[in-house]
C-alpha cells in the first residue's frame, strides 16, 4: 500500500468507529449514546450488505483483482475488515454495557427472564407468552425433510440446541418475525423494567419443543447482499416495474453475514454458517442484542421522564438573508439567499416553493428528487402546482440505495397528479440536488435553487446542508440546459459557471487547482479547501498530491471515508485532514480555491468516483459576497473546533484535535 493512500473500506471502518466514540463520550447526553451505538449498527449493516457483498462476489470471480489505491485483492480486504469489524464490536458491546449500567441510576434497566425478581412478574410473562405469543411461531426441527428455513435480512431467529429422547442432538430454528411489534416489554409489575421478546421467547423453548430437552440457545441474524444491478433484471418493462423487482430480488441475494448472542456451542454455529454457505470467519458473536431499533421505543420513555438525558433543544435561527413578511419569490429576485441547514430552517425554501405552486407567473418547475421525506411537502407543492395547470417536470432517481420503495410511492402520486416524471437515465445515477422555477411576464425570469442535500424536510433536522436560492439567469440558463438534457436522456457537456458531471466537473475542478499550482509555483499565496463526506477518486487524489508537492496549502473537512493519507514526506506535506462527528451529520460539500478574491462553490458531489465519474452532480458558484464570505467563515470555522474535531494523521490514523484554546464546537457556535 502506497503511504500516501489509504483503502477505502478500512477507512470507512475508520468512520465508524468515530461514530462509536461518541456512545463514550462523558459530553454526549446518556439517551444520544443510545442513538450513537444504534447509528453505529446500522451503520455496519449497510457496509456488509453494499460493500462487502460486493467484495465478497469480487473474491469469487475476480480473485487476483486489486484495489486500485491500496493495491489489495478483495480477499485480503475482507480479511482485514473482519479483524477490524471484530475489535470495533467488542467495543460496541462495552459500550453498551456501561449505558446499560448509567440507565440503571434512572430506573431503568432491560431484563433477562432469569434476572426477573418478582414472580408475578414472571407468571405473568409465561401466561402473555402462551396466550399472545405462542400461536404466532412456527418452531421447527432441522432434519433431511425439514430443511433449514430461509433467513431474511436483519430478521431475527432464535437457534436451539436440542437433545432428542433418544439422546440425539438435534438444531431447533424459531423465527421471530411474527412477534416484533411488541419487542420492548415492560414488566407488568416492575415498571421501568423492560424485557425483550427474544428473550422471552428464548425462556419458554421447552413449550415449543416439547419433545426435546433445549440445552442452549441463541438469537441469531443473517444479513444479505443488496448490492444488485437493475441491468441484471431487465426484461423489456417499464423501468419503475424493474425498480421494484429489483426490491424483492434484493431480499434473496446471498448471506455475507452471521450474528448469534452468546450460548450456543461451535458446533451448531458452524451449522447454520454451512446452512447460509459462508465460513466462520463471517460468523460475530455479540454480547449486546443484535438489532439496537428497541432504543427508540427507551429513548420515547425516557423523554418525557428525563429530558436531560438528550440534547438541549435549539430551534433554527431565522436567516439574516430572509424576511418572512414578504413573499419568497421576489426577494429571491431581488437577492441571492443561501440556507444552511440545520442551523436555518428549510421553511423559507418550502415557501418559495408553495408561493411557485400557486404563482400565476410560474409557467413550469421542474425538480430533481434524490430522497425526500414519507409525507414530503415538496412532493405535495409540486402536486398543487400540477393541480394549477403549471407544467411540473420531476426526475426521480429510483435508485437512491434503500429510498426505492418511498421513491417509486412517491413517483406515482406524482403522475396521478400529472407531473411528468422520469427516471434518471441509463448508466447514470442522477444525485444533483436542482429546482428550477421558471417566471414569465414581460421576460422570462429564472429562480435556480441549487443545494448540498436533498429535499427532505426530516433529514434537514440533523443533516448539515447548504441551499442556494438565485434569480441570476446566467445560472438558470445553466440549470435548464441540464434539464433539456436529462429529459432526452443525455448529460451535460459544456457549462461556463456550474460543475456539472460526469463530464465536465472534474476538468473544471483541476483547472482551479491548476491555477492554484501555477500560483505556488511562482511563490504566491495558493490555497484549495474542500468540505466533503468521502475521498476516494485516484485521479482527484493524485491532483491534490501534485498541488501539495507544488507548494499549495490544502485544507480538508472529510466527514468518512479518506484514502488520501496527509503530512507525508514528499508527497502530501501541505494537506491537512480533519473530521467532525457530532450532533448533526456533516453533509454539505464546499469547494474553495485561492484566498485573494477566492472561488467558492457548493456542491452535491463528493470527491469520490462515482460521483466525478458515474452520476450526475452539480456544483454552483457563490457570486455573492455576502453569501461568499459567509461560507468561508464557516469553513475556517471546523478548522478551530477542538471539542468533536479528529485529525487524520500520517500514520492513517485519527486523533482528537486538542489545544490550550478554549472550549470550541462547530455545531453549537452556528447555533448561536
Amino acid at each position: 500500500m502506497k503511504e500516501y493512500m489509504d483503502n477505502r473500506e478500512l477507512s470507512w471502518l475508520k468512520f465508524n468507529d468515530r461514530v462509536l466514540k461518541q456512545a463514550n463520550d462523558n459530553m454526549v447526553p446518556l439517551a444520544e449514546k443510545m442513538n450513537f451505538v444504534s447509528i453505529y449498527q446500522t451503520n455496519l449493516d449497510e457496509f456488509f450488505r453494499v460493500r462487502l457483498g460486493f467484495l465478497y462476489d469480487q473474491m469469487l470471480f475476480y480473485p487476483a483483482m486489486i484495489d486500485n489505491k491500496s493495491e489489495m485483492t478483495a480477499e485480503e480486504q475482507l480479511k482485514a475488515c473482519f479483524t477490524k469489524i471484530r475489535r470495533l464490536n467488542h467495543k460496541k458491546d462495552s459500550y453498551y454495557q456501561k449505558i446499560m449500567n448509567e440507565l440503571l441510576e434512572y430506573n431503568v434497566k432491560l431484563d433477562t427472564f432469569d434476572e426477573i425478581d418478582n414472580k408475578d412478574d414472571k407468571r405473568l410473562l409465561e401466561n402473555y407468552f402462551e396466550r399472545e405469543i405462542l400461536p404466532l411461531l412456527s418452531p421447527l426441527v432441522v432434519s433431511k425433510r425439514t430443511p433449514f428455513p430461509f433467513m431474511n435480512n436483519g430478521e431475527l431467529f432464535i437457534a436451539a440446541q436440542l437433545t432428542s429422547h433418544k439422546g440425539k442432538r438435534k438444531l431447533g430454528i424459531v423465527s421471530l418475525a411474527n412477534v416484533m411489534d411488541e419487542r420492548l416489554m415492560e414488566l407488568p409489575v416492575t415498571r421501568s423494567h423492560y424485557i425483550l421478546v427474544e428473550e422471552l421467547v428464548a425462556s419458554q423453548l421447552s413449550k415449543l419443543f416439547k419433545k426435546y430437552k433445549v440445552e442452549k440457545s441463541s438469537v441469531i441474524r443473517c444479513t444479505r447482499s443488496a448490492d444488485i444491478d437493475e441491468d441484471d433484471i431487465i426484461e423489456g418493462n417499464s423501468y419503475r416495474e424493474i425498480m421494484e423487482k429489483l426490491i424483492k430480488e434484493r431480499r434473496h441475494l446471498h448471506p455475507v453475514r452471521l450474528e448469534y448472542t452468546e450460548g450456543l456451542e461451535d458446533i451448531e454455529i458452524s451449522m447454520i454458517t454451512k446452512f447460509l454457505d459462508l465460513d466462520e470467519r463471517q460468523a460475530f458473536i455479540s454480547a449486546s442484542p443484535l438489532d439496537f431499533s428497541f432504543f427508540g421505543k427507551l429513548r420515547d420513555v425516557l423523554k418525557i421522564a428525563h429530558p436531560e438525558l438528550f440534547y438541549t433543544p435549539l430551534p433554527p435561527k431565522k436567516s439574516p438573508l430572509v424576511n418572512d413578511k414578504k413573499p419568497m419569490l421576489e426577494q429571491v429576485m431581488n437577492h441571492d439567499i443561501m440556507l444552511a441547514y440545520p442551523y436555518n430552517s428549510m421553511d423559507s425554501f418550502l415557501r418559495m416553493l408553495d408561493e411557485a405552486a400557486v404563482d400565476e407567473r410560474v409557467v413550469s418547475i421542474k425538480m430533481t428528487l434524490y430522497r425526500v421525506a414519507k409525507n414530503s411537502r415538496v412532493v405535495n407543492a409540486l402536486i398543487k402546482a400540477a393541480e394549477n395547470g403549471k407544467e411540473v417536470i420531476v426526475l426521480v432517481e429510483l435508485r437512491a440505495r434503500f429510498d426505492e420503495e418511498n421513491n417509486i410511492g412517491q413517483s406515482k402520486a406524482l403522475e396521478k397528479a400529472g407531473c411528468t416524471v422520469i427516471y434518471g437515465l441509463e448508466g447514470y445515477k442522477v444525485h444533483s440536488k436542482l429546482c428550477l422555477i421558471t417566471l414569465k411576464e414581460d421576460h422570462i425570469q429564472y429562480i435556480s435553487q441549487i443545494g448540498t442535500g436533498n429535499y427532505n424536510e426530516k433529514t434537514s433536522k440533523f443533516y448539515t446542508d447548504l441551499s442556494l436560492m438565485t434569480a441570476r439567469n446566467e445560472i438558470g440558463e445553466e440549470v435548464n440546459d441540464i434539464f433539456t438534457h436529462l429529459l432526452q436522456g443525455e448529460t451535460e457537456h459544456h457549462t461556463n459557471y456550474l460543475f456539472v458531471s460526469p463530464h465536465c466537473m472534474l476538468d473544471h475542478i483541476f483547472k482551479k487547482i491548476d491555477e492554484q499550482i501555477a500560483l505556488a509555483k511562482e511563490g504566491k499565496d495558493a490555497y484549495v479547501g474542500f468540505k466533503c463526506n468521502s475521498v476516494t477518486s485516484k485521479p482527484m487524489i493524485e491532483k491534490l498530491i501534485e498541488a501539495s508537492q507544488a507548494g499549495v496549502h490544502i485544507d480538508m473537512v472529510v466527514r468518512g471515508i479518506c484514502c488520501i493519507v496527509p503530512g507525508v514526506k514528499d508527497y502530501t506535506d501541505h494537506i491537512r485532514v480533519i473530521s467532525i462527528v457530532g450532533r448533526y451529520l456533516e453533509h454539505s460539500r464546499i469547494y474553495i480555491f485561492g484566498r485573494t478574491s477566492p472561488d467558492v462553490y457548493i456542491s452535491s458531489a463528493d470527491l469520490m468516483t462515482r460521483n466525478l465519474e458515474r452520476r450526475v452532480e452539480v456544483a454552483a458558484p457563490l457570486l455573492d459576497e455576502r453569501i461568499r464570505n459567509q461560507v468561508i467563515t464557516m469553513f475556517n470555522a471546523y478548522f478551530k473546533d477542538n471539542v468533536k474535531a479528529c485529525e487524520l494523521l500520517s500514520d492513517r490514523s485519527y486523533k482528537r484535535v486538542k489545544n490550550k484554546e478554549p472550549k470550541f464546537n462547530v455545531q453549537e457556535y452556528f447555533l448561536k
